[in-house]
């Protein structure tokens, strides 16, 4: 017993790294939308926001192959795979700066997405299964940690080095009239993210060596062979209504995590706010988040059950979203902020309540809860395309995208997660 705790605790602190590793690269996205958009000489946010889009999209076209992958490689190898195809990603970003291609910071942006697909296939099923169904939030929560405290200093290091006096060069590229000097000053601007992705991609390769190395214990579900579950005689986990569910409500939730940590720096550029200080907006809402993360760690499942924890971050999400829509400046701003606790229990509480009982199809049912990371590309996507196209107003749009996501999130935190279970499983609940 003592030798499977050791075992499972190095598994934990192992994947804390990895979770650390996706929150670092994941929330470079909030900066690399304004610097995008600057340095390429993008028209408008519906352009810019192709970032988000990119780098999701990749999820729903290679969480399925990626489950696949994992049958045949492991967790563990296919967590270095999925490491080595995050660098790779990431190394494409130096001929894409070289150029000033919008195009080929997208194809990196991709496969940085393709990368973490497969790490994000392996990693949440794993950490969800390595101990009692029941606590897998809390385990989640602390990988949450690891993931906001990389996603906290990502945009300060990041930000601070390729974003640095960026309304002083934003003014020089507009106000001058000299052509050889604003392409001097666009291609110095698109030059600063080269050594830190060559440095991103250098601490990828080297994670991948550490983890093909390492002694990670191979697990799989404990309901993997076993013929009392709720699998039962299903022959597909399309079968599963609680999954199909999760997967929307999941879809959802990224939708609005990403609005609040990517879109909140678009926000405040809309309300006048200078470039200078949007940069660091996305550190507010994930140091909330962190906030959200640690209560969780202390209080599910001992205070209160994932499902519960889960309809409470819904209707926080209802406030704070209405709050952003009735308020203005820097109070908006900190509602937005605000939503990060709104959202930090949803992922650790949505994902395990949508793979129980699926048995067999445990990593099949991880690969489609994956796929519904698109809802970062497609929500913000909608929410860019509302306000520029001006249909409705900024407040407005941001509302549409949110309110309708955490009412359907409180849906299934009360009802959602048991549909089609059988009678067993939901009194188990």
């Amino acid at each position: 017993m003592q030798q499977t705790n050791s075992s499972n605790r190095y598994a934990i602190i192992i994947i804390g790294i990895l979770f650390f590793v996706f929150g670092f690269v994941t929330w470079l996205n909030g900066t690399l939308i304004p610097f995008l958009k600057l340095a390429c000489q993008l028209e408008n946010d519906i352009q810019a926001f192709f970032v988000t889009f990119a780098f999701y999209m990749a999820y729903f076209f290679l969480a399925l192959p990626s489950s696949l992958l994992l049958k045949k490689t492991g967790f563990k190898n296919g967590m270095a795979l999925g490491l080595v195809v995050m660098a790779v990603g990431s190394l494409i970003f130096v001929p894409a700066a070289n150029s000033r291609n919008f195009g080929l910071f997208l194809t990196g942006l991709f496969v940085q997405g393709a990368g973490l697909s497969l790490l994000q296939t392996a990693s949440n099923p794993y950490i969800s299964i390595i101990g009692p169904i029941e606590s897998a939030a809390q385990r989640i929560s602390i990988m949450g940690i690891c993931n906001k405290v990389a996603g906290m200093l990502s945009p300060i290091i990041v930000g601070a080095l390729v974003l640095k006096h960026a309304n002083t060069i934003q003014e020089q590229i507009t106000t001058t009239t000299d052509a050889a000097l604003k392409e001097s000053l666009l291609n110095e601007l698109a030059g600063r993210v080269i050594i830190p992705y060559i440095c991103i991609a250098v601490v990828l390769f080297l994670l991948a060596i550490m983890i093909k190395r390492s002694s990670l214990p191979e697990i799989e579900s404990a309901d993997e062979h076993s013929a009392d579950t709720h699998s039962g005689d299903k022959t597909s986990p399309l079968q599963f209504p609680h999954l199909m569910l999760g997967v929307l409500c999941l879809f959802l939730y990224v939708g609005v995590e990403v609005m609040a940590g990517d879109a909140i720096g678009t926000y405040g550029r809309m309300l006048g706010m200078p470039l200078d200080q949007t940069k660091f907006f996305t550190t507010f809402t994930l140091s909330a988040m962190l906030a959200g993360y640690i209560i969780g760690v202390f209080t599910i499942p001992k205070y209160i059950s994932q499902q519960k924890a889960l309809s409470i971050s819904a209707v926080l999400g209802v406030i704070f979203s209405l709050c952003v829509f009735f308020t203005s400046g820097y109070t908006a701003i900190t509602f937005i902020a605000l939503l990060g606790i709104a959202n930090a229990l949803m992922w650790p509480a949505i994902f395990p309540l949508a793979i129980d009982g699926l048995g067999k199809f445990t990593k099949t049912g991880a690969a489609f809860l994956v796929m519904g990371i698109a809802g970062g590309a497609l929500i913000p996507l909608l929410y860019t395309t509302l306000k520029d196209k001006h249909i409705v107003s900024n407040q407005a749009s941001f509302l549409i995208c949110m309110l309708p996501a955490y009412l359907y999130i409180y849906y299934y935190a009360v009802k959602g997660f048991a549909v089609g279970k059988a009678q067993i499983s939901i009194a188990k609940k």
